[in-house]
């Protein structure tokens, strides 16, 4: 199947990976087109400031869109592209490290099924209702912020086994360290503007680490439903039947703290004598000019991701807890954990320069994962269905012509104000097939009385309904059909859990 390219009056090349019946909607072509005005804005600000960029050539070099493409806040979901000589972290957006982490166990769904009510039980109360535990000081939580699984790993003696660390085994961490992508740590040498956050030295229960967030964000208790890749899946671990845990979450609160700051070092760089863009969208030069604004702007998307890294990992240490608690030892182990909101500084095809990933996840083949626990199968690549619905475990096959992206999910069919008004018996339908656990527990008797409570556990839920996401299948068939992944297994969920 060809891709269809679009070269746009600013030279841009763009590649959409989508099927023949798949639409592509007006609104997210729109974000598109001014997305495209980037070129433009760099363009004007070389003829009028000459130093603004160390590189001559600096431009958005393409743009790569993947099947899920659908509108975002200001740039659209699913797009991967690659510039040279500067970043636009508009293109990461504020849920910073957005990603996903998948755990394979030894446990079945009979194991689940035949305990769910003591198991959801536990859930609430290690995820919802003060059973985190995650003691932690000044020290651990800066550790975080600048080096990530690193600096947790190298400070975590000091807090014994303590609440949460009695789950986490420092030796298993030190291998799965290479299960991460960049080892989940973007090293940097600061913090910025988290004094809050950091604490005192003294030891302190965690509030943010161990958040799901909202929006499509979840961990999810899944079971494996068919092998599509006998070979990988044997590599991986996987096998019919099998438990497996999912988790896709963001960096929260400190993500908005990061994005906020470097909105406002964008604006503040921008040269006074000229309009700003028309489209809103900053860049970032990767120049002498701009040295101290970059490493600043690095140092916080650094901090936001590193956290991020870490929140996955608590949030996979808390689900164990609890189903422990509940059903004893069992096998846990860790699949891999990639973002699907960052930017990297990347070489490709002999050019310096940065790929950014807005809705995106990495799908490296088996060759560029050469040297990792990867090497032979390809790069992991979890692409979700919406709540209730099925998931997909595929294999990076590393194509050129996206960028070596992938889909993060399937985009969203109805906006959540029109998932409001679907016709109640869609969706409860949808409640009386689907087990999810929210910080509300509607069959609660003080719960049971409080309408008001209700409503707005059903609305939130209703935005994040199978209805109000688009079927997931034709996306996962246009990867294979555009040689993007393949697929390695399909899951379905058991039980859900929703921040």
């Amino acid at each position: 199947m060809e891709h269809l390219k679009i070269h746009n009056s600013n030279n841009t090349n763009v590649k959409f990976f989508v099927s023949d019946e798949m639409k592509i909607e007006k609104n997210a072509i729109e974000q598109l087109d001014q997305l495209l005005k980037v070129n433009e804005s760099v363009e004007t600000l070389k003829a009028y400031v000459p130093d603004y960029f160390s590189d001559d050539a600096a431009a958005m070099q393409e743009v790569a869109i993947t099947p899920d493409f659908h509108k975002g806040s200001g740039i659209p979901i699913g797009t991967t592209m690659f510039t040279k000589g500067f970043i636009i972290p508009q293109a990461v957006g504020n849920d910073i490290n957005c990603g996903m982490r998948l755990y394979t166990t030894s446990l079945n769904e009979d194991d689940i099924r035949c305990q769910r009510k003591q198991i959801e039980k536990e859930i609430r109360h290690v995820f919802f209702e003060g059973g985190r535990h995650i003691p932690m000081t000044k020290k651990h939580r800066e550790s975080i912020l600048k080096e990530g699984l690193i600096g947790i790993l190298d400070t975590h003696k000091s807090l014994g086994d303590n609440g949460l660390w009695a789950f986490y085994d420092a030796k298993q961490q030190e291998e799965d360290l290479h299960k991460v992508n960049r080892l989940g740590s973007f090293i940097t040498e600061e913090v910025v503007g988290l004094e809050s956050y950091l604490g005192s030295d003294d030891v302190s229960y965690d509030s943010q680490i161990g958040s799901i967030g909202g929006g499509n964000h979840f961990v999810e208790v899944q079971k494996v439903v068919n092998i599509r890749n006998h070979a990988i899946a044997s590599a991986w671990g996987l096998k019919r039947d099998q438990i497996v845990v999912m988790i896709h979450t963001g960096s929260v609160s400190i993500g908005h703290h990061a994005g906020l700051n470097i909105r406002e070092i964008l604006k503040s760089i921008y040269p006074n004598s000229l309009k700003h863009p028309d489209n809103g969208i900053y860049v970032l030069p990767h120049s002498e000019r701009s040295m101290t604004e970059w490493i600043t702007t690095w140092s916080l998307l650094h901090n936001a991701a590193n956290f991020t890294f870490a929140n996955r990992l608590f949030l996979g240490l808390m689900l164990n807890k609890a189903l422990r608690g509940v059903v004893g030892d069992f096998d846990f182990k860790l699949l891999y954990d990639a973002p699907h909101n960052f930017v990297w500084q990347e070489n490709v095809d002999g050019v310096e320069g940065f790929i950014h990933r807005k809705g995106s996840c990495t799908a490296k083949s088996a060759e560029q994962m050469a040297n990792t626990p990867f090497g032979y199968t390809g790069e992991p690549v979890f692409i979700p269905g919406s709540m209730g619905a099925k998931s997909y475990i595929l294999s990076g096959l590393g194509n050129r012509d996206s960028l070596f992206s992938a889909s993060h999910g399937a985009g969203r069919r109805l906006s959540r104000g029109n998932s409001l008004k679907v016709d109640d018996a869609a969706f409860r339908d949808f409640l009386d097939n689907f087990h999810v656990i929210t910080p509300i527990d509607p069959n609660r008797n003080d719960i049971k009385s409080r309408q008001d409570i209700l409503k707005k556990w059903e609305d939130e839920l209703k935005k994040e309904a199978p209805y109000a996401y688009k079927d997931i299948n034709p996306i996962i068939e246009t990867h294979e059909e555009h040689g993007m992944a393949t697929v390695v297994a399909e899951v379905e969920p058991v039980l859900t859990i929703k921040g």
